[in-house]
């Protein structure tokens, strides 16, 4: 049922180049989003990397000179290439997102999505921060999270694991677990991605990191009190709250459509499919307070041993 057209890379560099032209590219951080081709995620990578280096060049003044270090923009790459073991983007466009990651503070992949950019089959929590360790140690990728984690899909948990790496690239890692809502929910990774961007600057700034390259924290930060950590935390707080009455709403709004949800079967299965779709639209604006004053519903915790990386395990 969507319509309209995919930004082609030619587009995406024009719209840059306007920005530009009109002095509007003065940005903290940059969030990348879904790119339909190869084309156009190099295209974004080149925008990532221009801002970079003008902050990091821009000279003139005493000022500047002092805030330097504060300006430098921080990339937030979310690699949508897929999810469940499907790729729903064009083949090439998996080595473009490989191409990106040392210009990457913060990555936001999925568990399969961190399979293609590791190149590590993870089928257990041993394998999949490996392949965490794997990134930061060959890419050098400060801040990873890795979303939508659950090995058996009849689990009532799902789990989000982060890690910020230490000085010699090896990660601090913390993992929080939520309950899965049974409910289908568009756009929930977007949503994720806006509001990690703005929790991660929050938090970076109340630890006065904000000269610190990528806002790492020092090497004997636990992982718990990682900022990242702490931004996981406030963000799931928001979107497990919103969800939740998401979901009430929905089962509500179904109900009064036509009696009890089970009368909605007489329905065909496509039009039954878009009045679910359409009830299950993310509740936002309407908890808007749950955005700005999140309830931490869930803490991190650290991994059990078992569940850590082993360094002889990575390829």
């Amino acid at each position: 049922q969507s319509k309209g057209s995919k930004m082609s890379a030619d587009e995406i560099s024009e719209l840059y180049d306007g920005l530009k032209q009109s002095y509007l590219t003065d940005f903290d951080m940059m969030l990348t989003g879904y790119a339909p081709s190869a084309e156009a995620v190099a295209a974004i990578g080149a925008i990532g990397r221009d801002l970079k280096l003008k902050a990091s060049t821009k000279t003139g003044s005493f000022f500047w000179e002092l805030m330097r270090s504060l300006r430098l923009p921080h990339v937030v790459l979310d690699p949508v290439m897929g999810d469940e073991g499907r790729i729903y983007v064009d083949e090439d466009v998996v080595p473009a997102y490989k191409g990106l990651l040392r210009d990457a503070d913060l990555i936001l992949p999925n568990h399969f999505e961190l399979e293609l950019l590791s190149d590590i089959k993870i089928g257990s929590m041993s394998d999949l921060t490996n392949a965490m360790t794997k990134l930061h140690r060959d890419h050098r990728i400060p801040h990873i999270i890795v979303t939508s984690v659950r090995f058996d899909s009849s689990s009532p948990v799902i789990s989000v694991i982060g890690s910020t790496s230490r000085a010699d690239d090896s990660p601090r890692l913390f993992k929080v677990d939520i309950p899965a809502i049974d409910c289908f929910f568009s756009g929930t990774g977007d949503m994720f991605a806006a509001l990690i961007v703005v929790r991660l600057r929050e938090a970076a700034f109340d630890e006065g990191l904000f000269a610190s390259k990528a806002w790492q924290s020092p090497d004997e930060t636990d992982a718990l009190d990682l900022p990242l950590a702490r931004a996981v935390e406030k963000v799931l707080g928001s979107m497990f709250t919103i969800l939740e009455k998401t979901k009430t709403a929905r089962d509500a709004e179904l109900d009064n459509m036509s009696g009890p949800q089970g009368a909605l079967e007489m329905d065909s299965e496509k039009r039954l499919h878009l009045r679910k779709t359409k009830a299950a639209e993310v509740r936002l604006v309407r908890n808007l307070q749950d955005l700005r004053e999140p309830t931490v519903t869930h803490q991190v915790h650290a991994l059990a041993k078992t569940e850590s990386w082993t360094q002889a395990k990575i390829p």
